[in-house]
């Protein structure tokens, strides 16, 4: 049976506002990105990966899924759950390949940031909920731009996904991109974006949330101060505070993360800095 155009022109009202085109490669590895064609059938506004929406861009008129593996994410198969046009559902299978990332062991004098005290512990964990509910914010209806500006000036100084001991002790591997600059140094959002929160935090010290669009935020930690407010608008390149040392550090340098439908993912990414490897997506019948 055919559509009539006020069928279709609802289906559109209800589609998300795709990203711009972009130039993020395929890298399905722990800590990378997925990017999985969409059939021409599919209904973007549906499309889940373990049961989290993620975002829809397009590139030379055709659909994309972009999808954030976490650190911990297994090798193997892995799939798309989404809806067809006409309801019907619709599985995505999609290849996921190991990467060892290195290892940095780091000393902190502040011994309270490696082994907080009985007194820290509430504080943490009340922060860590914010700092949860700000990476996993969703927004509809928002133009992403996946193609960053590098947010401060700086030598890399410590890579994404290091597998980390700080005083000796086993920690979480490191989810962000450490970059090296003085202290006072200005911070620029890398696009487009609205700020959703801001912290003093225990670990991360002063902390800045950005929202740009359908599950892609970006984080700054450590910062000297902040010249943002949550619910502000800020454009590409615009200056959301200074580079700092608050929590836990051992010099002056940025934090920045990138959360990707609520997985941490490698930064570089979205520079175009890192080198792309190639898996395809295959279509299979839904269970």
């Amino acid at each position: 049976m055919s559509r009539s155009p006020l069928i279709f022109l609802l289906i559109a009202w209800l589609l998300p506002a795709w990203s711009h085109a972009f130039t993020l490669d395929h890298t399905p590895v722990p800590g990378g990105i997925a990017v999985v064609h969409l059939p021409a059938d599919a209904n973007p506004a549906s499309v889940r990966y373990e049961q989290r929406r993620v975002l829809i861009a397009r590139r030379e008129n055709e659909t994309y899924a972009i999808v954030g593996l976490a650190l911990g994410v297994q090798p193997g198969t892995h799939y798309l759950e989404a809806r067809t046009l006409e309801d019907k559902p619709l599985r995505l299978a999609f290849e996921v390949r190991d990467k060892t990332y290195e290892t940095q062991r780091i000393t902190i004098k502040d011994k309270r940031k490696v082994n907080p005290e009985k007194r820290d512990l509430e504080r943490i964990r009340r922060e860590q909920k914010q700092i949860g509910a700000a990476l996993s914010h969703w927004s509809d209806g928002t133009a992403v731009t996946l193609d960053f500006l590098k947010p401060v000036n700086g030598p890399l100084s410590s890579p994404f996904g290091l597998r980390r001991y700080f005083n000796g002790q086993p920690r979480k591997p490191h989810s962000g991109l450490d970059i090296a600059a003085a202290e006072g140094a200005p911070i620029s959002a890398p696009a487009p974006g609205t700020v959703i929160d801001t912290g003093e935090f225990f670990f991360n010290g002063n902390t800045v949330f950005i929202d740009h669009g359908q599950g892609l935020i970006t984080m700054y930690c450590h910062m000297s101060r902040i010249d943002v407010k949550p619910g502000q608008r800020v454009a590409a390149g615009e200056v959301i505070g200074a580079v700092g040392m608050t929590g836990r550090v051992t010099g002056p340098h940025l934090h920045w993360g990138v959360s990707l439908n609520n997985a941490r993912v490698n930064p570089l990414l979205f520079l175009g800095e890192e080198p792309p490897t190639e898996a395809p997506a295959t279509q299979t019948p839904a269970p």
